[in-house]
């Protein structure tokens, strides 16, 4: 039974189980509901994020280590603890991204919730991509590029399938055996996704999605010289500092709409624009879809640098889930059985009968 003396605990397997449960097409569907809504919250001042923090490795490899915090006025605050390491998947078997997520009661400061950070950070990547080509992009974008064909490519095809209709995904990497293999990893229809140059990808897509591990100061990773001209990109892979995957050309030709705009000037695409021209940012689009509506015949960024809001919608979500399944282990973290004035009430009779004598 459930108390406020134990920790659910989500793990790989309690997680599988809850997406075996739901289904991953639905999951999709309501992670899309739960990042768009928590972005509206932030401009209602309903949830809030801090400012995230951590290290940044340059030797042996270059890497990160960060942190990111979240509250949910009158229920919860989420941190997540995240490692971005390129070198993973070669040398450790590893993904590039790995994380976990914690959620605590607001009112007293429990942990609630201690879950797996590394497929809802995909997850709900993939799905703040979808919430803003939804209100960006073309309604009638038939054909999705996608730039670097790793994990991240995998979940940004799967959530943009939710709200459009793809005829053909035109995929392309420099690491031949991840674009060759992506076809099976995605595991669409037959026939759907097609390998080809960089240029043909740029010159076709209606919508694309950048989500690559390029080192700091060696971007771009598109020339962005035959794009269309509604045509809606999606930059999941520039998130830390001197990182950007488009060419600085062209975001002088385009309206960049920032998740966040402190953070995107930090770490994203924005890093390299000054304030004035700096779009409106996802949330404000979402809060008056009628006066950006025009944005959809134009081309348009959306600068992802991945808020600790969506982690904060990501957890909440498998808590309840997890939750009303059943799904999860139940643990004692804390120190707090017994008397709360006694620091030691949880400890055995013994150990503590003898002390001062």
């Amino acid at each position: 039974m459930e108390t406020t003396e134990t920790t659910r605990i989500i793990d790989a397997p309690a997680v599988a189980a809850v997406v075996a449960h739901v289904g991953l097409a639905r999951l999709f569907e309501l992670a899309i509901e739960r990042v768009e809504a928590v972005s509206t919250a932030e401009a209602a001042g309903v949830v809030q994020q801090k400012e995230r923090d951590g290290f940044r490795f340059t030797t042996p490899f270059p890497g990160l280590l960060e942190w990111m915090s979240a509250v949910r006025h009158g229920s919860t605050v989420s941190v997540k603890a995240v490692g971005y390491n390129p070198h993973n998947p070669a040398k450790n078997a590893l993904p590039t991204i790995l994380s976990t997520v914690l959620a605590f009661d607001y009112d007293s400061g429990h942990l609630r919730t201690v879950i797996d950070g590394t497929f809802t950070t995909a997850l709900r990547t993939g799905a703040a991509s979808a919430v803003a080509s939804r209100a960006l992009a073309d309604p009638g974008s038939r054909v999705l590029g996608l730039v670097g064909c790793g994990a991240q490519a995998v979940t940004q095809l799967h959530a943009l399938s939710r709200v459009f209709r793809f005829d053909e995904v035109l995929v392309s990497d420099v690491n031949p055996a991840a674009e060759n293999s992506f076809a099976s990893r995605a595991r669409m229809r037959p026939g759907l996704v097609r390998s080809v140059p960089l240029a043909e990808l740029e010159a076709q897509a209606d919508v694309i999605c950048t989500a690559t591990s390029v080192a700091p100061g060696d971007g771009p990773v598109i020339r962005g010289e035959r794009l269309k001209p509604a045509v809606h990109l999606n930059c999941v892979g520039s998130d830390m500092p001197d990182k950007t995957e488009l060419p600085r050309e062209l975001l002088d030709r385009v309206t960049v709409c920032p998740d966040h705009h402190v953070q995107a000037s930090k770490e994203g695409e924005c890093q390299r624009l000054s304030a004035d021209a700096i779009g409106p940012s996802i949330s404000t689009v979402l809060g008056d879809p009628r006066r950006y509506a025009g944005l959809r015949a134009e081309r348009t960024v959306y600068d992802s640098t991945g808020l600790a809001i969506q982690d904060l919608a990501m957890v909440e979500l498998f808590d309840e889930l997890a939750h009303e399944l059943g799904i999860g282990s139940l643990i004692r973290v804390e120190a707090n059985s017994g008397d709360p004035y006694d620091p030691y009430a949880f400890l055995p009779a013994d150990v503590t009968s003898g002390f001062g004598a």
